[in-house]
């Protein structure tokens, strides 16, 4: 008996792209753009990704350089920014605006690895809820006489084995985050 493991490969996938964009939210000591990523001033009347208006480029490691298009939007970026409350400081100048990420201490270090852990933890949940899903849709396939007892204890176990997958995929970035917070 053949089952379609589609599903569950797809949202073991779901959970690890939704783990990569929290931890690209958890800020380090290092600047990144994809910190600014949520950050949607408001222009002409509609909130915009800084992206579609203006170039936003890495300075030094702690320094990002966002030159907007159209130079009177500079102090809507800078307000949208502030209100995203990322605990960095904005700086306007005539090119455009200067965000700049403070050193990190050990005390928010601490608070950032913690909260890292959190998120990895949410995830590995979220995996346990669809391998519960998952072994729920073999079972049911197994009443319907659908299979015999061996296929459905293989299945079982393909079904652990994807999810054992997509948790030692959460460990290694985790891992990954806790030594970018480190550093």
């Amino acid at each position: 008996m053949a089952y379609d493991f589609s599903k569950l490969t797809a949202n073991v996938k779901e959970t690890e792209e939704w783990l990569q964009r929290e931890f690209s939210n958890i800020r380090t000591g290092r600047a990144t753009p994809t910190l600014l990523d949520s950050v949607k001033p408001e222009i002409y009347g509609a909130r915009t990704p800084i992206q579609q208006v203006a170039s936003v480029t890495i300075e030094d490691a702690r320094t990002l350089r966002i030159v907007p298009w159209d130079k009177s939007i500079a102090k809507d970026i800078e307000r949208a920014i502030n209100d995203a409350d990322f605990g960095v400081s904005v700086a306007v100048d005539d090119q455009g605006l200067r965000v700049i990420f403070p050193m990190l201490t050990a005390e928010r270090r601490t608070q950032l690895q913690k909260m890292a852990g959190e998120k990895a933890e949410q995830a590995k949940v979220t995996l346990r809820g669809h391998r519960t899903d998952a072994l729920k849709d073999v079972e049911a396939t197994e009443k319907e006489g659908g299979m015999g007892l061996d296929d459905l204890k293989r299945l079982k176990d393909d079904v652990q084995k994807h999810i054992d997958k997509g948790t030692e995929a959460i460990e290694t970035m985790m891992k990954k985050k806790q030594e970018e917070i480190t550093l």
